[in-house]
């Protein structure tokens, strides 16, 4: 049963060491996400699943002390997922898991053991669904911390250029997102999110599925689009 949830961004610039003299500009969204994963450890669940975009080579399950890395932007900092020693033969973390782990280690997250789940950006509404239920159809109370981005064509200088539809698109997802509106997040276009570069599209999804019945409240907690990406926080309770 699923009993709480948080919606975060998974940009590696979340993290100060990778942003550098940048980092201010993100400290309004790194605040929601540490308020997001706040409410996850009240709710008290007993496991903590972390899903997140993830390319061929990251999909499928993560365990905890699953490690990551962001040496890859030039910044010597590890991290493990659910923090502890990196588990033995455990495959490295996509970036997007990389990023939560790092959230959980700065938040102290000691609530319930941590696993992870890479999704494939295309995956299809259905096998998202289907992909949520499975996730809460476990024994016990599960909690989700799902990471994404909204569109990366909100400006310019946006990765994505600009794209007159994304902002409509961000802001139809930060609705259904603050209102846990479950039809809503189902209702967003996966090809329009692949035009937009909305990596978070098939996570949300994934969410709705879990969420089925479970009667959660929403609340937006930000709703920004620094560099041109929409970044959204959501606290489901």
């Amino acid at each position: 049963m699923l009993v709480a949830a948080a919606v975060c961004p998974c940009p590696p610039l979340l993290v100060p060491e990778v942003s550098g003299a940048a980092a201010p500009e993100t400290d309004g969204a790194r605040a929601a996400c540490f308020d997001a994963i706040g409410v996850l450890a009240a709710a008290r669940p007993d496991r903590l699943v972390v899903v997140g975009p993830a390319e061929q080579s990251g999909r499928g399950r993560h365990p905890q002390g699953a490690p990551g890395s962001f040496r890859g932007y030039g910044v010597p900092l590890d991290v493990t997922l659910g923090g502890g020693e990196p588990a033995a033969d455990a495959h490295e973390l996509p970036p997007s898991l990389a990023v939560a782990a790092w959230l959980l280690e700065r938040t102290g997250w000691g609530a319930a053991p941590v696993e992870g789940l890479g999704v494939g950006e295309p995956l299809t509404r259905d096998r998202c669904v289907a992909a949520g239920r499975e996730l809460a159809a476990g024994e016990g109370r599960s909690a989700l911390l799902v990471m994404g981005d909204g569109s990366a064509c909100r400006t310019l200088k946006a990765p994505g250029y600009f794209d007159e539809r994304a902002a409509a698109f961000d802001a139809e997802a930060a609705r259904a997102l603050g209102a846990a509106d479950l039809p809503g997040l189902l209702a967003l276009d996966e090809e329009l999110a692949y035009e937009l570069k909305a990596a978070g599209r098939a996570c949300w999804q994934v969410l709705a599925g879990a969420a089925e019945g479970a009667g959660l409240s929403g609340r937006l907690l930000y709703d920004e689009a620094p560099y041109g990406v929409g970044y959204l926080v959501a606290s489901w309770s």
